[in-house]
């Protein structure tokens, strides 16, 4: 299912994540896009951003977000969004996690939206 608004790429992400579906998450990304995968570590391009997040959904990631902010201008927008969410740690603990994103999407030519740049650890 694409993304209808900017804002709807979060839901989407939300979505895939908690349902442990990695062809859908990373069809979320332009051909090109970028993806913060951990504090200083950039993934470019489907299959980057494929191996980043499989590792997380492999991990049982469950994930909340809730999008704070959007500026749109034409076809771009930013997002903001503030997100939790927990994992299995590789002993089997729980590990939660939270933090700020920064996400931009852009209007592809079918009218919905995909990321190009997704940094979740962009505000600390």
């Amino acid at each position: 299912m694409p993304a209808k608004t900017p804002e709807e790429v979060d839901a989407l992400f939300e979505k895939y994540v908690n349902a442990g579906d990695l062809d859908s998450l990373v069809d979320l990304y332009e051909p090109g896009a970028a993806l913060s995968v951990a504090p200083g570590e950039v993934a470019t391009g489907h299959d980057e951003i494929r191996a980043g997040l499989k590792g997380f959904l492999d991990a049982k990631a469950h994930v909340k977000l809730n999008v704070t902010q959007t500026i749109l201008s034409s076809d771009v927008a930013a997002t903001y969004n503030d997100w939790s969410g927990v994992m299995t740690g590789p002993d089997g603990s729980k590990i939660e996690m939270a933090g700020k994103a920064i996400e931009i999407v852009r209007k592809q030519a079918d009218g919905t939206w995909r990321f190009i740049i997704d940094d979740a650890f962009a505000r600390g």
